[in-house]
């Protein structure tokens, strides 16, 4: 009871938490750059985006897909922040009215998301905590930021931080400033229709490697399509490292499961070898008496196994509920252990277990057809 208890544990706290990590990384880079971005095409990326424009047909057309539920533009633009003495390289987004605001509400830590979108922009622009530490700005200070024009004098512009943010993403906080979409394109020299990109949001378990190939097939020729994957693929073929993790995890506790059960098994075969000969004596079939060990081993399993559950969700619950165990977001891109509390892949690594373990029974309960009554009898 007690290696089941403890191998089922160690499987549900590795699938739960395995899974809620990579999904807490992957909402975030989902979140703030949406699951597919549409752009024109690049040969070799950089900051400097060229702008693009999507007709409103087109954008009707693409928000009627059953895959889209969100699509929106943004425009950004590389240069210096500076302070009286310090100064850091940053990114200035540039985001309209229908930007999703939901990622930054769970992140903000001082002030409120500034209403962009009117008849003319705005200075105010969520500032990241860690940019906020290095330069020594407080909420509603100026900071000066500085573009780079080429045969031109580097161009000054003022902004007010409005409110401050801390994703604990090293890619996001180290850089960017959310800012007014109209002040970046003035500040680019484009026109009022045009941006940078448009980030497009889809309905969950959505295939986005599919619903870009789709998008280039309505896409301008100029214009390309492409995932969070596609842009982030480094990043994503390390969480694709959690699932060989979790696997491997799952098959060694397994296997040790089944050999602690076998050997219980047998043991307690060798414990009731009397009783054997003597059933066997009577007239029970080798069957029978095999049902009764199976039937005896099974209740040990489902015993250890709802032990296992109960101790493994108690720790997950409370993880999810106080984040008690913490985590260093410079290797993590988390604070604290994310934990994935859908009851499906729990109820696989139990069933999982419970067959492959009965399975395990069948090999040393063949012993008992073996067992001569008259020897057994006699055994001491």
């Amino acid at each position: 009871m007690g290696a089941i208890a403890l191998g089922i544990l160690i499987m549900i706290l590795s699938v739960s938490t395995g899974n809620g990590l990579r999904k807490a990384i992957q909402n975030k880079v989902t979140g703030f750059g949406g699951d597919i971005q549409v752009l024109n095409y690049q040969p070799s990326p950089s900051y400097e985006q060229v702008p693009l424009v999507l007709s409103d047909s087109l954008q009707k057309e693409l928000l009627s897909w059953s895959e889209i539920t969100h699509l929106q533009p943004y425009a950004r633009k590389a240069g210096i922040i500076k302070n009286a003495k310090l100064f850091e390289g940053g990114i200035i987004k540039g985001v309209d009215e229908n930007y999703r605001w939901d990622f930054f509400r769970q992140y903000l830590l001082e002030g409120r998301i500034p209403k962009f979108g009117g008849q003319s922009y705005q200075d105010s622009i969520l500032m990241s905590a860690d940019l906020a530490r290095k330069l020594d700005f407080q909420l509603g200070d100026e900071c000066a930021m500085y573009f780079v024009r080429p045969n031109r004098p580097p161009l000054r512009r003022k902004f007010t931080i409005g409110a401050i943010f801390q994703t604990d993403f090293e890619e996001i906080d180290e850089s960017f400033l959310i800012g007014d979409l109209k002040h970046v394109q003035r500040l680019s020299d484009w026109e009022d229709e045009e941006v940078g990109a448009y980030e497009v949001f889809l309905n969950p378990d959505t295939n986005a490697d599919l619903v870009s190939a789709k998008l280039r097939a309505v896409l301008p020729f100029e214009y390309d399509a492409l995932s969070a994957r596609s842009l982030n693929v480094q990043l994503f073929q390390w969480l694709d490292l959690f699932d060989l993790n979790i696997v491997i995890i799952l098959v060694i506790i397994i296997l040790v499961a089944t050999v602690n059960i076998s050997i219980a098994l047998l043991i307690l075969i060798m414990e009731r070898t009397n009783m054997i000969g003597l059933l066997k004596a009577l007239g029970a079939a080798d069957f029978s008496i095999q049902k009764i060990f199976l039937l005896n081993a099974a209740y040990l399993i489902l015993q250890g196994l709802a032990l296992g559950n109960i101790l493994a969700l108690s720790l997950l619950i409370t993880q999810d509920r106080f984040g008690w165990l913490k985590l260093d977001p410079k290797t993590y891109y988390v604070s604290e252990v994310s934990v994935d509390l859908n009851l499906w892949p729990i109820l696989a690594v139990n069933l999982l277990t419970l067959i492959i373990c009965l399975l395990s029974l069948l090999l040393p309960s063949f012993l008992i057809s073996r067992i001569s009554p008259r020897k057994a009898i006699r055994f001491d």
